[in-house]
C-alpha cells in the first residue's frame, strides 16, 4: 500500500535586515523557506541564524513559530504550502534530515552562494548551503520530481507542481488559523 503523506514548504519574511536584502536582490516578498514534516510546524527544518541575535553565523536549523528567529521577530510574515508525497519519499526526506540533525556541525551556512544567487551566480561547496538550497536538496534526496531552477531562490517553491496554499499571514498567527 503506498500511503500519502503531507509536508509543509514555509516560505517567511522577517524584515530584518539580511531579509531586506534578500529580498531586494531576489525581487521577490520572501526571502527564506523551511520544510515541515508535520502540520503544526514544531519542527521545521532550514539554513539560516544559529543565533537570533547574530544573521553571519548559520548553518542547519530547527526552527519553530515559538523558538529562535521566529520567536524574535513576531511580525514574520508567511506563506505556508502543503505538498503530498508517497510514504517512501517521506521516509527518505525524514532519513536525511535525521542524518544532517546527528552531524549538523559539519553543515555550514552557504552566504558567498547566498549572495551569489542574488547576482544568479551558483557558489556551491559540499556540506554548505544557504535555506532554499538545502531544501531543494531535501527534496531531490526523497526522489521527488522537481523543475526548480539550478540557482534556486525562495519563492521559486511556488512554481512546484501540486502545491496547495494553506496559509497567508503572520506566521505567530498560523496554529490559531489552523486549529
Amino acid at each position: 500500500m503506498n500511503n500519502k503523506k503531507r509536508i509543509y514548504i514555509v516560505l517567511t519574511y522577517t524584515g530584518t535586515m539580511l531579509g531586506r536584502l534578500i529580498k531586494y536582490y531576489t525581487r521577490t516578498e520572501y526571502s527564506h523557506v523551511s520544510i515541515a514534516l508535520d502540520k503544526d510546524l514544531y519542527r521545521m527544518y532550514s539554513f539560516g541564524r544559529l543565533n537570533p541575535y547574530n544573521p553571519f553565523i548559520g548553518g542547519f536549523v530547527h526552527e519553530g513559530i515559538d523558538i529562535g528567529t521566529f520567536k524574535r521577530f513576531k511580525n514574520t510574515k508567511a506563506l505556508i504550502y502543503s505538498l503530498e508525497i508517497s510514504d517512501v519519499q517521506y521516509r527518505k526526506l525524514r532519513s536525511t534530515i535525521k542524518k544532517m540533525e546527528r552531524k549538523k556541525y559539519i553543515y555550514k551556512f552557504n552566504i558567498i552562494g547566498l549572495f551569489a544567487c542574488g547576482l544568479n551566480i551558483r557558489i556551491r561547496k559540499d556540506n554548505y548551503f544557504y535555506c532554499a538550497e538545502f531544501v531543494k536538496y531535501l527534496l531531490e534526496q526523497a526522489n521527488f520530481n522537481l523543475s526548480l531552477p539550478e540557482i534556486v531562490k525562495p519563492n521559486d517553491f511556488r512554481d512546484i507542481e501540486n502545491l496547495r496554499l494553506e496559509y497567508c499571514g503572520l506566521l505567530q498567527k498560523y496554529r490559531a488559523f489552523n486549529n
